[in-house]
Protein backbone atom coordinates (compact mmCIF):
# COMPACT_ATOMS: atom_id res chain seq x y z
CA UNK A 1 0.00 0.00 0.00
CA UNK A 2 2.77 1.91 0.64
CA UNK A 3 4.46 1.97 -2.27
CA UNK A 4 1.07 2.04 -4.22
CA UNK A 5 0.97 5.79 -2.36
CA UNK A 6 4.61 6.15 -3.58
CA UNK A 7 3.95 5.92 -7.13
CA UNK A 8 0.89 8.27 -7.02
CA UNK A 9 3.09 10.84 -5.19
CA UNK A 10 5.91 10.41 -7.92
CA UNK A 11 3.21 10.68 -10.92
CA UNK A 12 1.83 14.23 -9.51
CA UNK A 13 5.37 15.40 -8.92
CA UNK A 14 6.11 14.49 -12.34
CA UNK A 15 2.92 16.54 -13.86
CA UNK A 16 3.37 19.03 -11.38
CA UNK A 17 7.24 19.34 -13.29
CA UNK A 18 5.50 18.95 -16.38
CA UNK A 19 3.25 21.37 -15.98
CA UNK A 20 5.70 24.30 -14.47
CA UNK A 21 8.04 23.35 -17.63
CA UNK A 22 4.77 24.15 -20.21
CA UNK A 23 4.69 27.66 -18.16
CA UNK A 24 8.20 27.89 -18.59
CA UNK A 25 8.44 27.49 -22.19
CA UNK A 26 5.34 29.75 -22.89
CA UNK A 27 7.18 32.62 -20.71
CA UNK A 28 10.17 31.85 -22.60
CA UNK A 29 8.49 32.13 -25.93
CA UNK A 30 6.62 35.24 -24.38
CA UNK A 31 9.64 37.10 -24.25
CA UNK A 32 10.69 36.20 -27.48
CA UNK A 33 8.01 37.53 -29.42
CA UNK A 34 8.19 40.94 -27.11
CA UNK A 35 11.64 41.05 -27.94
CA UNK A 36 11.27 39.92 -31.56
CA UNK A 37 8.57 42.18 -32.03
CA UNK A 38 10.59 45.40 -33.04
CA UNK A 39 12.50 43.48 -35.42
CA UNK A 40 9.20 42.23 -37.15
CA UNK A 41 8.23 45.58 -37.38
CA UNK A 42 11.13 46.70 -38.87
CA UNK A 43 11.31 43.45 -41.41
CA UNK A 44 7.38 44.58 -42.05
CA UNK A 45 8.26 47.86 -43.02
CA UNK A 46 11.54 47.26 -44.98
CA UNK A 47 9.38 44.37 -46.83
CA UNK A 48 6.69 46.83 -47.55
CA UNK A 49 9.24 49.51 -48.79
CA UNK A 50 10.42 46.59 -51.62
CA UNK A 51 7.75 45.53 -52.50
CA UNK A 52 6.03 49.33 -53.16
CA UNK A 53 9.30 49.99 -55.30
CA UNK A 54 8.61 46.75 -56.89
CA UNK A 55 5.20 48.38 -57.67
CA UNK A 56 6.62 51.17 -58.62
CA UNK A 57 9.22 49.98 -61.47
CA UNK A 58 6.42 48.05 -63.12
CA UNK A 59 4.22 51.47 -62.95
CA UNK A 60 7.26 53.50 -64.46
CA UNK A 61 8.01 51.25 -67.13
CA UNK A 62 4.96 50.56 -68.69
CA UNK A 63 3.05 53.51 -67.89
CA UNK A 64 5.77 56.35 -67.19
CA UNK A 65 8.97 55.89 -68.66
CA UNK A 66 7.98 57.02 -72.45
CA UNK A 67 7.00 60.44 -70.47
CA UNK A 68 9.99 60.83 -68.83
CA UNK A 69 12.57 59.66 -71.58
CA UNK A 70 10.31 62.18 -74.25
CA UNK A 71 10.60 64.74 -71.89
CA UNK A 72 12.37 67.90 -73.75
CA UNK A 73 14.84 68.22 -70.50
CA UNK A 74 16.17 64.82 -71.70
CA UNK A 75 19.59 65.48 -73.55
CA UNK A 76 20.39 62.39 -73.74
CA UNK A 77 17.39 61.61 -76.22
CA UNK A 78 19.79 62.67 -79.31
CA UNK A 79 21.73 59.63 -78.24
CA UNK A 80 19.42 57.28 -79.96
CA UNK A 81 20.13 58.90 -83.43
CA UNK A 82 23.42 57.38 -83.80
CA UNK A 83 21.33 53.46 -84.16
CA UNK A 84 18.20 55.30 -85.60
CA UNK A 85 17.05 57.52 -88.41
CA UNK A 86 14.80 59.83 -87.56
CA UNK A 87 11.14 58.75 -89.05
CA UNK A 88 8.96 61.26 -90.55
CA UNK A 89 6.03 63.14 -89.90
CA UNK A 90 2.77 63.39 -91.92
CA UNK A 91 -0.50 65.28 -92.36
CA UNK A 92 -3.47 63.38 -91.43
CA UNK A 93 -4.32 63.44 -95.08
CA UNK A 94 -1.03 61.60 -96.45
CA UNK A 95 1.48 64.16 -96.89
CA UNK A 96 4.85 64.03 -95.83
CA UNK A 97 5.66 67.21 -93.57
CA UNK A 98 9.22 66.48 -92.30
CA UNK A 99 11.52 63.63 -93.33
CA UNK A 100 14.76 62.74 -93.05
CA UNK A 101 16.91 61.66 -96.27
CA UNK A 102 20.15 59.03 -96.01
CA UNK A 103 22.49 59.92 -99.31
CA UNK A 104 25.22 56.72 -100.12
CA UNK A 105 27.98 58.20 -98.21
CA UNK A 106 25.57 57.78 -95.33
CA UNK A 107 25.16 61.46 -94.07
CA UNK A 108 21.32 62.89 -93.55
CA UNK A 109 19.63 65.68 -94.13
CA UNK A 110 16.13 66.72 -92.26
CA UNK A 111 13.55 68.55 -94.96
CA UNK A 112 10.24 69.88 -94.68
CA UNK A 113 8.87 69.64 -98.23
CA UNK A 114 6.03 72.23 -97.16
CA UNK A 115 8.70 74.75 -96.15
CA UNK A 116 7.54 77.27 -94.08
CA UNK A 117 3.66 76.47 -94.25
CA UNK A 118 3.97 74.00 -91.31
CA UNK A 119 6.84 75.89 -90.12
CA UNK A 120 5.54 76.42 -85.93
CA UNK A 121 2.99 73.42 -85.87
CA UNK A 122 6.10 70.88 -86.71
CA UNK A 123 8.91 73.17 -86.17
CA UNK A 124 12.66 71.94 -86.89
CA UNK A 125 15.70 69.66 -85.36
CA UNK A 126 18.37 71.82 -85.65
CA UNK A 127 19.84 74.69 -83.39
CA UNK A 128 17.23 72.84 -80.58
CA UNK A 129 13.76 71.41 -81.32
CA UNK A 130 10.39 72.64 -81.56
CA UNK A 131 6.50 71.82 -82.66
CA UNK A 132 5.97 68.18 -83.25
CA UNK A 133 10.01 68.00 -83.91
CA UNK A 134 10.22 68.32 -80.05
CA UNK A 135 6.97 66.57 -78.89
CA UNK A 136 7.48 63.78 -80.44
CA UNK A 137 11.03 63.47 -80.66
CA UNK A 138 11.55 60.12 -78.82
CA UNK A 139 8.66 58.02 -80.80
CA UNK A 140 10.50 59.62 -83.89
CA UNK A 141 13.54 58.26 -82.67
CA UNK A 142 12.41 55.15 -81.37
CA UNK A 143 12.17 51.89 -84.02
CA UNK A 144 9.49 49.32 -84.29
CA UNK A 145 10.33 47.76 -87.25
CA UNK A 146 10.38 43.56 -87.52
CA UNK A 147 12.63 42.68 -84.32
CA UNK A 148 14.56 40.51 -87.24
CA UNK A 149 14.93 43.45 -89.64
CA UNK A 150 16.61 45.07 -86.55
CA UNK A 151 18.86 42.23 -85.57
CA UNK A 152 19.66 42.30 -88.87
CA UNK A 153 20.70 46.07 -89.34
CA UNK A 154 22.44 45.92 -85.90
CA UNK A 155 25.13 43.02 -87.31
CA UNK A 156 25.67 44.74 -90.44
CA UNK A 157 25.96 47.75 -88.33
CA UNK A 158 23.37 49.89 -90.29
CA UNK A 159 20.79 52.02 -88.13
CA UNK A 160 17.09 51.29 -88.31
CA UNK A 161 14.31 53.24 -89.44
CA UNK A 162 12.80 55.06 -86.73
CA UNK A 163 8.41 55.66 -86.22
CA UNK A 164 6.36 57.92 -88.42
CA UNK A 165 4.47 60.43 -86.51
CA UNK A 166 0.72 60.74 -88.20
CA UNK A 167 -0.63 63.95 -86.89
CA UNK A 168 -3.88 65.20 -86.87
CA UNK A 169 -2.66 68.31 -89.21
CA UNK A 170 -4.86 68.40 -91.99
CA UNK A 171 -2.65 69.91 -95.20
CA UNK A 172 -5.39 71.34 -96.71
CA UNK A 173 -6.89 73.22 -94.03
CA UNK A 174 -3.41 74.33 -93.42
CA UNK A 175 -2.59 75.67 -96.64
CA UNK A 176 -5.52 77.44 -96.97
CA UNK A 177 -5.57 79.05 -93.82
CA UNK A 178 -1.89 80.39 -94.60
CA UNK A 179 -2.69 81.29 -97.63
CA UNK A 180 -5.57 83.35 -96.74
CA UNK A 181 -3.44 84.99 -94.00
CA UNK A 182 -1.05 85.72 -96.45
CA UNK A 183 1.33 88.46 -95.50
CA UNK A 184 -0.36 89.90 -92.43
CA UNK A 185 0.99 89.42 -89.06
CA UNK A 186 -1.64 86.88 -86.87
CA UNK A 187 -2.56 82.93 -86.41
CA UNK A 188 -4.78 80.63 -87.35
CA UNK A 189 -5.85 77.74 -85.08
CA UNK A 190 -8.25 75.28 -86.36
CA UNK A 191 -10.00 72.53 -83.88
CA UNK A 192 -12.31 69.22 -84.38
CA UNK A 193 -14.62 69.74 -81.19
CA UNK A 194 -15.42 66.82 -80.26
CA UNK A 195 -11.99 64.91 -80.21
CA UNK A 196 -9.69 67.93 -79.61
CA UNK A 197 -7.30 67.10 -82.92
CA UNK A 198 -5.84 70.48 -84.08
CA UNK A 199 -5.92 70.32 -87.56
CA UNK A 200 -4.48 73.39 -88.90
CA UNK A 201 -2.07 76.08 -86.88
CA UNK A 202 -0.72 78.92 -88.74
CA UNK A 203 1.76 82.03 -87.09
CA UNK A 204 3.45 84.50 -89.10
CA UNK A 205 5.85 86.43 -89.78
CA UNK A 206 7.34 82.42 -90.26
CA UNK A 207 10.41 81.10 -91.46
CA UNK A 208 11.49 78.66 -93.24
CA UNK A 209 12.88 74.80 -91.24
CA UNK A 210 14.79 73.91 -94.12
CA UNK A 211 17.17 76.76 -93.56
CA UNK A 212 17.40 77.23 -90.30
CA UNK A 213 20.62 76.83 -89.52
CA UNK A 214 21.73 78.66 -92.10
CA UNK A 215 19.36 81.65 -91.07
CA UNK A 216 19.60 80.89 -87.01
CA UNK A 217 21.15 84.31 -85.72
CA UNK A 218 18.84 86.75 -87.93
CA UNK A 219 15.96 84.95 -86.69
CA UNK A 220 17.08 85.19 -82.86
CA UNK A 221 17.92 88.82 -83.25
CA UNK A 222 15.45 89.77 -85.28
CA UNK A 223 13.14 91.45 -82.30
CA UNK A 224 10.64 93.27 -85.33
CA UNK A 225 8.79 90.24 -86.52
CA UNK A 226 9.72 87.27 -83.70
CA UNK A 227 9.18 84.99 -86.76
CA UNK A 228 10.39 82.15 -84.07
CA UNK A 229 7.02 82.66 -81.85
CA UNK A 230 4.10 80.73 -82.13
CA UNK A 231 1.39 83.40 -82.53
CA UNK A 232 -1.25 80.68 -82.40
CA UNK A 233 -0.01 79.56 -78.76
CA UNK A 234 2.35 81.78 -77.26
CA UNK A 235 1.09 85.60 -78.39
CA UNK A 236 -0.81 87.65 -75.78
CA UNK A 237 -3.48 89.40 -77.28
CA UNK A 238 -6.11 91.77 -76.09
CA UNK A 239 -9.15 89.74 -77.12
CA UNK A 240 -11.51 92.36 -78.23
CA UNK A 241 -15.50 91.68 -78.46
CA UNK A 242 -15.01 87.86 -78.69
CA UNK A 243 -13.91 88.67 -74.61
CA UNK A 244 -18.49 89.44 -74.60
CA UNK A 245 -18.78 85.35 -74.76
CA UNK A 246 -17.25 85.24 -71.21
CA UNK A 247 -19.21 88.40 -70.06
CA UNK A 248 -22.64 87.04 -71.64
CA UNK A 249 -21.96 83.32 -69.67
CA UNK A 250 -21.13 85.72 -66.70
CA UNK A 251 -24.56 87.37 -67.04
CA UNK A 252 -26.12 84.34 -67.86
CA UNK A 253 -25.07 82.40 -64.31
CA UNK A 254 -25.99 85.56 -61.79
CA UNK A 255 -28.97 86.07 -63.84
CA UNK A 256 -30.02 82.54 -64.60
CA UNK A 257 -32.14 84.07 -68.15
CA UNK A 258 -31.32 86.50 -70.74
CA UNK A 259 -35.05 87.06 -71.44
CA UNK A 260 -36.40 90.62 -70.18
CA UNK A 261 -32.90 92.46 -70.54
CA UNK A 262 -33.17 95.51 -72.25
CA UNK A 263 -30.76 98.37 -73.02
CA UNK A 264 -30.71 101.86 -74.70
CA UNK A 265 -27.43 102.61 -76.63
CA UNK A 266 -27.15 106.28 -77.36
CA UNK A 267 -23.01 105.63 -78.66
CA UNK A 268 -21.23 106.07 -75.49
CA UNK A 269 -21.41 105.74 -71.92
CA UNK A 270 -20.05 108.04 -69.17
CA UNK A 271 -18.94 106.58 -65.96
CA UNK A 272 -16.70 108.57 -63.36
CA UNK A 273 -15.51 110.73 -66.05
CA UNK A 274 -14.61 107.42 -68.14
CA UNK A 275 -16.61 107.05 -71.58
CA UNK A 276 -16.92 103.96 -73.45
CA UNK A 277 -17.94 103.89 -77.26
CA UNK A 278 -19.09 102.20 -79.57
CA UNK A 279 -17.44 101.30 -82.46
CA UNK A 280 -17.35 104.66 -84.85
CA UNK A 281 -19.64 106.18 -82.60
CA UNK A 282 -22.55 103.69 -84.17
CA UNK A 283 -25.86 104.66 -82.15
CA UNK A 284 -27.72 101.10 -81.66
CA UNK A 285 -30.97 102.26 -80.00
CA UNK A 286 -33.12 99.71 -77.84
CA UNK A 287 -31.06 96.40 -78.01
CA UNK A 288 -32.56 93.19 -76.37
CA UNK A 289 -29.43 90.96 -74.99
CA UNK A 290 -29.34 89.01 -78.52
CA UNK A 291 -29.29 92.12 -80.37
CA UNK A 292 -26.50 93.22 -78.22
CA UNK A 293 -24.66 90.97 -79.03
CA UNK A 294 -24.78 90.58 -82.52
CA UNK A 295 -24.28 93.95 -83.08
CA UNK A 296 -20.98 94.18 -80.69
CA UNK A 297 -22.30 96.88 -78.73
CA UNK A 298 -19.79 98.49 -76.48
CA UNK A 299 -21.91 100.15 -74.68
CA UNK A 300 -24.19 97.65 -73.37
CA UNK A 301 -21.75 95.58 -72.06
CA UNK A 302 -19.69 97.81 -70.08
CA UNK A 303 -23.11 98.80 -68.42
CA UNK A 304 -23.81 95.02 -67.84
CA UNK A 305 -19.75 94.69 -66.13
CA UNK A 306 -20.55 97.17 -63.95
CA UNK A 307 -23.56 95.69 -62.54
CA UNK A 308 -21.80 92.07 -62.40
CA UNK A 309 -18.96 93.27 -60.91
CA UNK A 310 -15.23 92.38 -61.21
CA UNK A 311 -15.40 89.17 -59.12
CA UNK A 312 -18.05 87.30 -60.36
CA UNK A 313 -15.97 87.93 -64.07
CA UNK A 314 -12.87 87.06 -62.64
CA UNK A 315 -14.34 83.26 -61.35
CA UNK A 316 -16.38 82.98 -64.64
CA UNK A 317 -13.19 83.93 -66.66
CA UNK A 318 -11.24 81.57 -64.33
CA UNK A 319 -13.41 78.94 -65.01
CA UNK A 320 -12.61 79.77 -68.60
CA UNK A 321 -8.90 78.58 -67.92
CA UNK A 322 -7.66 82.31 -67.54
CA UNK A 323 -4.80 82.76 -65.38
CA UNK A 324 -4.78 79.03 -65.12
CA UNK A 325 -2.93 76.21 -67.16
CA UNK A 326 -4.16 75.03 -70.12
CA UNK A 327 -3.46 71.81 -71.82
CA UNK A 328 -0.80 71.84 -74.02
CA UNK A 329 2.78 71.57 -74.19
CA UNK A 330 3.61 75.07 -75.09
CA UNK A 331 1.46 78.05 -74.35
CA UNK A 332 1.11 81.27 -72.76
CA UNK A 333 -0.99 82.02 -69.95
CA UNK A 334 -3.56 84.09 -70.77
CA UNK A 335 -3.74 87.18 -68.13
CA UNK A 336 -7.66 88.91 -66.19
CA UNK A 337 -7.06 90.82 -63.56
CA UNK A 338 -10.02 92.39 -62.71
CA UNK A 339 -11.44 91.84 -58.85
CA UNK A 340 -13.66 92.96 -56.57
CA UNK A 341 -11.57 96.30 -55.75
CA UNK A 342 -11.43 97.15 -59.55
CA UNK A 343 -12.29 100.86 -60.47
CA UNK A 344 -15.40 101.10 -62.47
CA UNK A 345 -13.10 102.21 -65.29
CA UNK A 346 -11.19 99.26 -65.62
CA UNK A 347 -14.47 96.85 -65.20
CA UNK A 348 -15.71 98.59 -67.98
CA UNK A 349 -13.05 98.33 -70.42
CA UNK A 350 -12.65 94.58 -69.28
CA UNK A 351 -15.97 93.69 -69.89
CA UNK A 352 -15.82 94.49 -73.30
CA UNK A 353 -12.30 93.02 -73.75
CA UNK A 354 -9.84 95.56 -73.64
CA UNK A 355 -7.82 96.57 -69.86
CA UNK A 356 -5.11 94.71 -69.04
CA UNK A 357 -6.67 90.73 -70.35
CA UNK A 358 -4.57 88.96 -72.62
CA UNK A 359 -5.26 85.95 -74.41
CA UNK A 360 -3.86 83.16 -77.30
CA UNK A 361 -5.83 82.51 -80.17
CA UNK A 362 -5.31 78.80 -79.24
CA UNK A 363 -7.12 79.54 -76.16
CA UNK A 364 -10.09 81.84 -77.50
CA UNK A 365 -10.07 78.36 -79.97
CA UNK A 366 -10.23 75.74 -76.66
CA UNK A 367 -13.22 78.07 -75.78
CA UNK A 368 -15.08 78.04 -78.48
CA UNK A 369 -14.38 74.54 -79.09
CA UNK A 370 -16.02 73.64 -75.49
CA UNK A 371 -19.11 75.41 -76.26
CA UNK A 372 -19.14 73.68 -79.59
CA UNK A 373 -18.74 70.53 -77.65
CA UNK A 374 -21.73 70.99 -75.18
CA UNK A 375 -19.90 72.47 -72.77
CA UNK A 376 -16.30 69.70 -72.64
CA UNK A 377 -13.23 70.73 -73.47
CA UNK A 378 -11.72 67.65 -75.34
CA UNK A 379 -7.63 67.51 -74.58
CA UNK A 380 -6.27 68.82 -77.77
CA UNK A 381 -3.72 66.99 -79.32
CA UNK A 382 -1.22 67.41 -82.78
CA UNK A 383 -0.61 63.42 -82.88
CA UNK A 384 -3.49 60.56 -84.41
CA UNK A 385 -1.19 57.34 -84.16
CA UNK A 386 2.34 56.10 -84.36
CA UNK A 387 3.60 53.78 -87.15
CA UNK A 388 6.16 51.48 -87.79
CA UNK A 389 8.26 51.76 -91.26
CA UNK A 390 5.47 48.67 -92.68
CA UNK A 391 2.70 51.25 -91.50
CA UNK A 392 1.44 48.72 -88.77
CA UNK A 393 0.05 51.03 -85.69
CA UNK A 394 2.03 51.45 -82.85
CA UNK A 395 0.23 53.44 -80.48
CA UNK A 396 -3.09 55.14 -81.29
CA UNK A 397 -3.81 58.68 -79.46
CA UNK A 398 -6.58 58.46 -76.94
CA UNK A 399 -9.32 60.99 -77.07
CA UNK A 400 -9.80 62.14 -73.69
CA UNK A 401 -12.17 64.89 -71.75
CA UNK A 402 -9.92 67.16 -70.07
CA UNK A 403 -12.22 69.60 -68.11
CA UNK A 404 -16.05 70.55 -68.21
CA UNK A 405 -15.87 74.21 -68.55
CA UNK A 406 -19.90 75.13 -68.76
CA UNK A 407 -22.84 73.29 -68.28
CA UNK A 408 -24.56 72.46 -71.75
CA UNK A 409 -27.60 74.69 -71.32
CA UNK A 410 -24.87 77.24 -70.91
CA UNK A 411 -23.22 76.42 -74.17
CA UNK A 412 -26.36 75.80 -75.53
CA UNK A 413 -27.28 79.66 -74.73
CA UNK A 414 -23.90 81.16 -75.83
CA UNK A 415 -23.99 79.15 -79.08
CA UNK A 416 -27.69 80.94 -79.98
CA UNK A 417 -25.89 83.99 -79.31
CA UNK A 418 -23.23 83.30 -81.52
CA UNK A 419 -25.39 81.97 -84.54
CA UNK A 420 -27.39 85.37 -84.19
CA UNK A 421 -23.85 87.14 -84.74
CA UNK A 422 -23.73 85.45 -88.47
CA UNK A 423 -27.41 85.60 -89.11
CA UNK A 424 -28.21 89.22 -88.21
CA UNK A 425 -25.19 90.91 -86.83
CA UNK A 426 -20.97 91.42 -87.48
CA UNK A 427 -19.96 87.73 -88.49
CA UNK A 428 -23.18 88.33 -91.32
CA UNK A 429 -20.73 87.78 -94.41
CA UNK A 430 -20.76 83.62 -93.30
CA UNK A 431 -24.12 83.33 -93.72
CA UNK A 432 -25.74 81.79 -96.54
CA UNK A 433 -22.48 79.82 -97.34
CA UNK A 434 -23.97 76.10 -97.85
CA UNK A 435 -23.30 75.74 -94.10
CA UNK A 436 -24.24 77.24 -90.79
CA UNK A 437 -21.68 78.95 -88.52
CA UNK A 438 -21.85 80.44 -85.04
CA UNK A 439 -19.13 82.83 -84.15
CA UNK A 440 -18.32 86.07 -82.25
CA UNK A 441 -16.26 89.18 -83.98
CA UNK A 442 -13.86 91.02 -82.10
CA UNK A 443 -11.36 94.10 -82.73
CA UNK A 444 -9.03 94.54 -80.38
CA UNK A 445 -7.51 97.47 -79.40
CA UNK A 446 -4.08 97.95 -79.09
CA UNK A 447 -2.42 101.47 -78.87
CA UNK A 448 -3.50 105.40 -78.10
CA UNK A 449 -4.31 106.14 -81.98
CA UNK A 450 -7.36 103.58 -81.80
CA UNK A 451 -5.16 100.62 -83.85
CA UNK A 452 -6.72 97.13 -83.59
CA UNK A 453 -6.33 93.69 -84.11
CA UNK A 454 -8.82 91.65 -86.33
CA UNK A 455 -10.44 88.60 -84.10
CA UNK A 456 -12.98 85.86 -85.41
CA UNK A 457 -13.85 82.89 -83.32
CA UNK A 458 -16.35 80.40 -84.43
CA UNK A 459 -17.95 76.62 -85.01
CA UNK A 460 -19.67 75.56 -88.31
CA UNK A 461 -22.25 73.13 -88.48
CA UNK A 462 -24.25 74.51 -85.54
CA UNK A 463 -26.21 71.28 -84.57
CA UNK A 464 -23.36 69.01 -85.50
CA UNK A 465 -20.42 70.86 -85.00
CA UNK A 466 -17.37 69.85 -87.33
CA UNK A 467 -14.34 72.36 -87.05
CA UNK A 468 -14.04 75.19 -84.56
CA UNK A 469 -11.73 77.85 -85.45
CA UNK A 470 -9.82 81.41 -84.31
CA UNK A 471 -8.18 83.82 -86.74
CA UNK A 472 -6.43 86.97 -85.31
CA UNK A 473 -4.79 89.56 -87.74
CA UNK A 474 -2.66 92.06 -86.26
CA UNK A 475 -3.30 95.69 -86.75
CA UNK A 476 -6.45 94.28 -89.09
CA UNK A 477 -9.10 96.64 -87.91
CA UNK A 478 -12.37 95.06 -86.95
CA UNK A 479 -12.92 91.57 -86.86
CA UNK A 480 -15.40 91.41 -90.05
CA UNK A 481 -12.79 93.17 -92.22
CA UNK A 482 -9.88 90.44 -92.29
CA UNK A 483 -10.49 87.94 -89.75
CA UNK A 484 -14.07 86.83 -90.95
CA UNK A 485 -12.47 86.11 -94.88
CA UNK A 486 -9.72 83.80 -93.60
CA UNK A 487 -12.50 82.17 -91.11
CA UNK A 488 -14.58 81.46 -94.37
CA UNK A 489 -11.99 80.47 -96.73
CA UNK A 490 -11.05 77.81 -93.87
CA UNK A 491 -14.55 77.13 -94.02
CA UNK A 492 -15.08 76.65 -97.48
CA UNK A 493 -12.04 74.49 -97.77
CA UNK A 494 -13.33 71.87 -95.12
CA UNK A 495 -16.96 71.33 -97.10
CA UNK A 496 -16.27 72.44 -100.58
CA UNK A 497 -12.33 71.30 -101.53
Amino acid sequence: MRTNKLKRSEKKRLKEEEREQRLREREIARLRRKKNRPLTFVSAFFILIFVSLIGYLVYFDAIKSEDFINSPYNTRQDTFSDRVVRGSIQSSDGEVLAQTNVYEDGTEERTYPFSNIFAHAVGYDTNGKSGLESEANFQLLTSHSFFLEQMKNEFLGKKNQGDTVISSLNADLQTTAYNSLGDRRGAVVVLEPSTGRILAMVSKPDFDPNTIAQNWDTLVNDESNSSLLNRATNGAYPPGSTFKIVTALDYFRQKGSLEGYSYLCQGSITVDDHTIQCYNGAVHGQEDFYSAFAHSCNCAFADMGLGLGGDTLKSTAEGLLFNRALPLNSYKTSRFTLDKDSPNALVMQTSIGQGNTLVSPMHMALITSAIANDGILMKPTMIDKIVNNSGDTVRETEKTEYKRLMTRNEANILGKLMKNVVENGTASALNGRGYTVAGKTGSAEFDENGSSHSWFVGYSNVDDPDIAIAVIVENGGTGSEAAVPIAADVFDAYYFD
